[in-house]
C-alpha cells in the first residue's frame, strides 16, 4: 500500500489527484496550503487542491486534506507558481523584498548582466529573499577590455554604462580592435564558466560596438549553447532587425528585452517579424513590462547627441526620478552632468496592450534599483498590474494565459541550459516550492510614479523554497531563502 501511494505521488505533478486520506502512514508535511484554487499553466490544472510541502519542495497535490506541521487555509485564493522575472536590475535585499510583495519568487538580471560573475554571486549569497541569477555583461566586458588591469567589482556594470558617455576613463566610445575583441571573448567565457545564465547586451549603451563586434560575442554564446539577451542598438524595427539578423548568421538563441519600449511605434511590425522568425525555426523570444514609460540613467550613452530622433521624444517627455519634475534643455544638461535616473514617457497604451496580449510575449519588469524610495513603479507593481488591470479589468487575456507569461514561459526560456529552472515555474510533485497566493478579485498594483515602492494589493502569501517571504500580506523581514540560479559551467552537451 505504501509503495503504491508513493508511485501515485510521483505522477501527481501533471495534475492527477493524489489522496492520502485514510492511509495509516500518511506523511506529514512541513507546510500545507489547504483548499486553494491551484492554477498551473504548465499542466493546465485549474482546480481546488491541497499542496503538501516538505524540504523546500512540493511533495503532494491532493484532492483531499493533508496533514502538516502547519496548515494555512487559502480558500478562494489562487495558488500559482511563483513569478519569474527575467529582467530585474534591482538585486539588493530591499529591492527583492519590494518585488516579493508583487509575487516574484525568482529575480534575474539578464539584460545588462554582471561582471565579474563569481564575485556577484558571492556578494548576493545569504542576503536574498528571492532566487537570483544573472548573465555575464558584454557592457562590462567591453569596459574591462579597454582598461586591462583595472581592478573592478560587480559594480562595474554601472561604471561601464557611464563610460559610454565618455565621463569615465577613455575607451568605451572607441571601436574595438583585435586585442579588445579577444579580451571581451575571454571575459564572457570566464563569466559563463562561473555560472552566468547567458550573455547580456545593452547595445544602445555601447554605441561604438559595431555589428561585427556584437556578432563575435554572439558566437561565444552559440559555442556555449546559451542565449543572448539584447537591448537593441536603437529604437524601432531597424535596430531589432539588426539583432535578429546577427543572431541568424551566428546561430545564437535570441531574447529581445522590453519589446514595448524597443519597438515604440513599430510594435505591430516587430511582433510580426518575431513571429515570422520563430516560424522559420529561429530560437527567439521577447518580453514586455506593463507601463508606457521607461527608465534609465541620464548620463548614459542613450542620451548622446541625436537622442531625440532615436527615442522619438523631447526634453518635456523626461522626468527626473528624484523629484518628478519634467525636464527642460537647461535642466537636462545640468542633471546629465550630475548623473542619475530619469523616467522616459515614450510609449502608447495601445502598443503596450498589444504586446501584453500577444501569444508568447513574456512579462518582465525591467525594474531598476530604488534610490531613497524613488524610481519607476514597474519594480514594485508589474505582475499585479498584469493580473489586475490588464487581465481582470481590461480582459486583454485570460488569467491562465497571464500566469503562463510570468511562470512557465520564462522557465522554459532558460531550462535548456539552466538545470534549476526545470523545477520552477510550475506546480508539480518534485517542483520547488516557489508559490504565489493571490486573490483574483482584488489583486492590483498600487505603485505610482509619485510613490513607486507602494506594495501591490491582493497577494497575501509568497513562498520561496518552502519559506514564507510574504505572509498574511506582510513582508517577513528576516526571511532569506533565495538560492542562486546558475547556468551549466563550461562547455554544454548537445541538446
Amino acid at each position: 500500500m505504501i509503495s503504491f501511494v508513493r508511485r501515485l505521488a510521483l505522477s501527481a505533478g501533471a495534475g492527477a489527484a493524489l489522496s492520502l486520506a485514510g492511509c495509516a502512514t500518511a506523511p506529514s508535511y512541513d507546510l500545507v496550503l489547504a483548499d486553494g484554487r491551484v492554477m498551473d499553466p504548465a499542466s493546465g490544472l485549474d482546480a481546488v487542491r491541497h499542496l503538501g510541502i516538505r524540504g523546500g519542495k512540493i511533495r503532494a497535490i491532493s484532492e483531499t486534506p493533508l496533514a502538516g506541521a502547519e496548515v494555512v487555509t487559502v480558500s478562494g485564493q489562487v495558488v500559482a507558481p511563483g513569478f519569474i522575472d527575467l529582467h530585474a536590475h534591482g538585486q539588493t535585499t530591499g529591492d527583492m523584498q519590494i518585488q516579493a510583495r508583487d509575487g516574484v519568487t525568482t529575480a534575474l538580471d539578464l539584460e545588462v548582466g554582471v561582471y565579474p560573475v563569481a564575485a556577484w554571486y558571492e556578494a548576493v549569497a545569504g542576503k536574498a529573499p528571492l532566487n537570483y541569477g544573472a548573465t555575464v555583461s558584454h557592457i562590462a566586458a567591453r569596459f574591462t577590455a579597454f582598461h586591462p588591469g583595472l581592478e573592478v567589482g560587480h559594480w562595474v556594470t554601472r561604471r561601464a554604462v557611464v563610460a559610454g558617455l565618455g565621463v569615465a576613463p577613455a575607451g568605451a566610445n572607441r571601436a574595438a580592435g583585435a586585442a579588445e575583441l579577444s579580451a571581451m571573448r575571454e571575459a564572457i567565457r570566464r563569466g559563463l564558466d562561473e555560472g552566468a545564465l547567458g550573455v547580456g547586451f545593452g547595445i544602445n549603451y555601447t554605441p561604438a560596438a559595431e555589428t561585427g563586434e556584437i556578432a563575435a560575442m554572439f558566437r561565444v554564446a552559440t559555442e556555449r549553447k546559451v542565449p543572448v539577451f539584447v537591448h537593441t542598438r536603437a529604437f524601432g524595427i531597424a535596430a531589432i532587425q539588426e539583432a535578429i539578423t546577427t543572431a541568424q548568421t551566428t546561430g545564437a538563441a535570441l531574447h529581445l528585452v522590453h519589446v514595448g519600449s524597443s519597438s515604440i511605434g513599430d510594435l505591430p511590425a516587430v511582433l510580426r517579424l518575431i513571429d515570422a522568425s520563430k516560424a522559420a525555426g529561429m530560437d527567439i523570444s521577447t518580453e514586455v513590462y506593463p507601463y508606457t514609460a521607461a527608465s534609465t540613467m541620464l548620463e548614459s550613452a542613450m542620451f548622446n547627441p541625436g537622442w531625440q530622433a532615436n527615442l522619438k521624444i523631447d526634453y518635456g517627455d523626461l522626468a527626473w526620478s528624484a523629484t518628478g519634475e519634467r525636464l527642460t534643455k537647461e535642466s537636462f544638461e545640468r542633471y546629465r552632468r550630475q548623473g542619475g535616473w530619469v523616467i522616459l514617457h515614450m510609449m502608447k497604451d495601445e502598443h503596450v496592450e498589444r504586446a501584453i496580449a500577444h501569444p508568447g510575449v513574456m512579462i518582465a519588469s525591467d525594474g531598476v534599483p530604488f534610490i531613497a524610495g524613488k524610481g519607476h513603479p514597474r519594480g514594485a507593481g508589474t505582475f499585479a498590474r498584469v493580473l489586475g488591470h490588464y487581465s481582470r479589468e481590461k480582459k486583454l487575456l485570460p488569467l491562465m494565459e497571464a500566469l503562463a507569461k510570468m511562470t512557465i514561459l520564462p522557465a522554459r526560456r532558460l531550462e535548456g541550459h539552466v538545470p534549476a529552472m526545470k523545477t520552477k515555474g510550475r506546480i508539480a510533485v518534485g517542483a520547488d516550492a516557489d508559490l504565489t497566493v493571490f486573490d483574483p478579485a482584488t489583486v492590483r498594483d498600487r505603485a505610482t510614479f509619485e510613490a513607486p515602492t507602494t506594495p501591490s494589493a491582493g497577494i497575501p502569501h509568497v513562498i520561496v523554497n518552502g519559506t514564507f517571504v510574504v505572509r498574511d500580506g506582510q513582508l517577513v523581514k528576516d526571511a532569506r531563502p533565495g538560492r542562486a540560479v546558475r547556468g551549466v559551467t563550461g562547455e554544454l552537451p548537445e541538446r
